[in-house]
Parts: C-alpha cells; sequence; structure tokens
C-alpha cells in the first residue's frame, strides 16, 4: 500500500470524489454540497491524499483544509478534514486509520492547532473510527458547516497541539 499526496482535480481524486458522493446520495438522498476548490488542498493550507493498492489502484482518499473563524462555527487554527473514503473492497484494512494520522500529523505541521469534521447519522463506521482515534463529539447547537443545522448532522473536533 502506498499513500502519496495528490491534487484534489487529480483523475484518481475525482473518481474517489464521485464515489464517495454516489454514497452520500444512498445514505442522505443527495451528496455533499460543500464548495470545493482544488487550491483549498495545496500545502500548506491543506493537504489530499489517495492511497494505492500494490496494483497502484486508488482505494482510499482524505484531506484536509484550512479554516479561520467565520460565520459557520469555524475557528482560527482549525483544519477541516474532508472526503475521507475508502472504497468498499478495501474497507477494514486499517487505510482509513492511516490516511487520518498522516493528514493530523501535516495539518500539526502547517501549524493547525485543531482537526474539526462533520460526518452523519447515516455513517455510524465514520462515527466509530473518529471516536476511537481520540475525536469528541460537538454540542448539536455548537456544530459547523454547511450541514451545521441539519438533522443528521454530527460534528467531532480534536486538538492537534
Amino acid at each position: 500500500m502506498e499513500i502519496r499526496p495528490v491534487a484534489y482535480d487529480h483523475p484518481d481524486a475525482v473518481k474517489l470524489n464521485a464515489d464517495v458522493q454516489l454514497e452520500y446520495a444512498e445514505r442522505y438522498g443527495d451528496g455533499d454540497l460543500t464548495p470545493l476548490d482544488p487550491a483549498m488542498f495545496t500545502p500548506p493550507h491543506g493537504l489530499y491524499l489517495i492511497a494505492y493498492d500494490a496494483e497502484g489502484f486508488p482505494v482510499a482518499t482524505g484531506g484536509w483544509r484550512a479554516q479561520h473563524a467565520n460565520d459557520e462555527n469555524y475557528a482560527d487554527g482549525d483544519a477541516e478534514l474532508k472526503r475521507m473514503y475508502v472504497i468498499p473492497a478495501a474497507r477494514g484494512l486499517g487505510l482509513a486509520r492511516r490516511v487520518l494520522a498522516l493528514l493530523e500529523a501535516d495539518a500539526r505541521a502547517a501549524g493547525r492547532t485543531r482537526m474539526v469534521l462533520e460526518t452523519g447519522t447515516e455513517q455510524p463506521e465514520a462515527v466509530a473510527l473518529y471516536l476511537s482515534t481520540g475525536y469528541t463529539a460537538v454540542p448539536l447547537d455548537a456544530r459547523f458547516g454547511l450541514y451545521r443545522h441539519t438533522d443528521e448532522s454530527r460534528c467531532f473536533t480534536k486538538p492537534l497541539a
């Protein structure tokens, strides 16, 4: 397995993003409409990773982007986790944990002080991953991001310092 940085608009990233959008649609009825631009994941203000299997096939992805205090409840120093995804055939191999650890380390090295993320009630596997890796659930009235007012939205944070 090899995990390497790629541009958010790299063809493999585009393919995996399309796959995760289909999964969101199956679970929630629609994809994630959060506006994302490839420049958001350009170091040192972010990073986008893809894990490739031994045959060079892209099997997992994830990224972080810098956030600052704004009207969506982000704080200065936040690194927002985006597009964590593992294809069904590669689930259970620890790839999400490996990608997550690399993203946290990179965000920390870039001076970010807190990792934040939004997931949903229809992704119990994601919730379990984040809780098992030291993330804390945010109270419902303190959620952040585009879906902060959505009943299914769940937000988590983890200090990076």
